[in-house]
């Protein structure tokens, strides 16, 4: 067994020995996790199938995206957001965040590596990861690739039929592409609300599908963060009577919005989030261009046409297009293998805060279902869980690389 001191070397083999742990995604959960091992003084590998960080904000968001939250309940673990930042960073904000993190704290993925496979050997007490090039080996995994790995299409009777394009949000731009058009947004969560928005923005005709109950809530109340005034009231009020008071304040700030054609869920925002991870929408000027009749909301699709679309409700429309803002999905049941800590939707069966920890070196980040605050948390949790780990085994570790060839055939 041999030490390799530069990373072109290691590059020549097929099989690579890795003393910290292995990181799944360079997402901002992956990147965080790298970040606070770092600091504890574990290295640590970060694999990334695309060939750049936060690929999901880089490649797969919206022009007009900015935080939901305001930015200090967004920042990642030890290093705040730049000072001159607005309240609500836009995604290129965001990216210049991810760009600066991960250049302060000197990490530097392995791009262009797809996880194929990642399990554990039970005789030899290593998890196996293996990528398109390579075989990496480690006593740790840290799944990272999080709850929106990959975006969920679903198969509307006729979409095969329809004469135009079908797109999903991962890869909507922008409503300039859509001037002038009639366009069907299937969905009514932050995103098929957003684009509602922007398309309107844009002057397209802009009809958006909620066959779904959902919240929506002002994004600020009385000059303040609606999720900050939620968070300090939780701390103090169960979570039910916390939802009374921000469904009270909302239809008085917003109307009701069944009147327009938006239901809301029985469950209290806050609950509902914690429990299915379903986000309340955070109104940015959705509601009164609904209310307006720019936004025209429509029940749920019976089948796509040639034209258009048929309704739940008897109505057909023509559209020139159609967006499926229809969300995400993790794919972790695709790659990791006979592994029971995940459940058949990708994500960990053991609720938050207790997530973020499995058995046999197995570690998850990004799945807490309350975003990058939740990263946070996870992050801290695993890299002092490891540190301690790693700090009994470190003096036994003669290579002067956490990197080491283990076959050059």
């Amino acid at each position: 067994m041999g030490c390799c001191k530069e990373q072109e070397k290691v590059e020549g083999g097929k099989c690579v020995w890795i003393h910290g742990p292995i990181i799944v995604g360079a997402g901002p959960s992956g990147i965080a996790v790298a970040a606070c091992l770092k600091e504890q003084g574990v290295p640590s590998v970060v694999l990334e199938r695309s060939d750049c960080i936060a690929s999901l904000w880089q490649n797969k968001t919206y022009d007009r995206l900015k935080l939901h939250l305001p930015k200090h309940f967004c920042e990642l673990p030890l290093m705040p957001f730049p000072l001159n930042f607005p309240k609500y960073p836009s995604k290129y904000q965001f990216i210049s965040y991810m760009e600066s993190y991960a250049s302060h704290f000197n990490i530097v993925p392995r791009f262009n590596q797809t996880v194929q496979s990642a399990e554990f050997d039970p005789s030899s007490k290593i998890w196996v990861v293996r990528t398109q090039d390579f075989e990496y080996i480690s006593p740790w995994i840290v799944v990272a690739t999080g709850e929106n790995a990959e975006p969920v299409i679903p198969n509307i009777h006729g979409m095969d039929l329809f004469h135009g394009p079908i797109t999903h949000t991962s890869v909507y731009k922008s409503g300039c592409e859509y001037k002038n058009k009639k366009v069907l947004v299937i969905g009514c969560g932050n995103s098929g609300m957003e684009v509602s928005l922007d398309l309107c923005r844009h002057n397209a005709i802009s009809h958006m599908v909620a066959r779904n109950t959902v919240h929506v809530i002002p994004r600020e109340m009385f000059g303040l963060s609606t999720f900050g005034i939620a968070m300090a009231l939780n701390k103090w009020f169960p979570i039910k009577l916390v939802d009374k008071f921000l469904l009270l304040v909302s239809t008085f700030m917003l109307g009701n919005t069944n009147d327009y054609g938006i239901k809301r869920p029985k469950t209290g925002p806050i609950e509902l989030k914690h429990a299915t991870g379903k986000t309340p929408v955070l109104d940015v000027g959705q509601l009164a261009q609904i209310k307006s009749g720019n936004i025209k909301v429509m029940e749920g699709v019976k089948e796509i046409t040639r034209n258009g679309a048929k309704f739940v409700d008897g109505q057909e429309k023509e559209f020139d297009a159609i967006i499926l803002a229809t969300g995400y999905k993790s794919n972790v049941p695709t790659w990791l293998k006979r592994c029971e800590f995940f459940g058949k939707d990708g994500m960990p069966k053991m609720p938050f805060p207790h997530g973020w920890k499995g058995e046999k070196g197995l570690y998850t980040v990004g799945f807490t279902r309350r975003g990058l605050h939740g990263t946070s948390s996870d992050a801290l949790n695993i890299a002092k869980d490891i540190a301690q780990k790693w700090n009994t085994i470190k003096n036994n570790i003669s290579c002067n690389s956490h990197i080491v060839l283990l076959n050059n055939s």
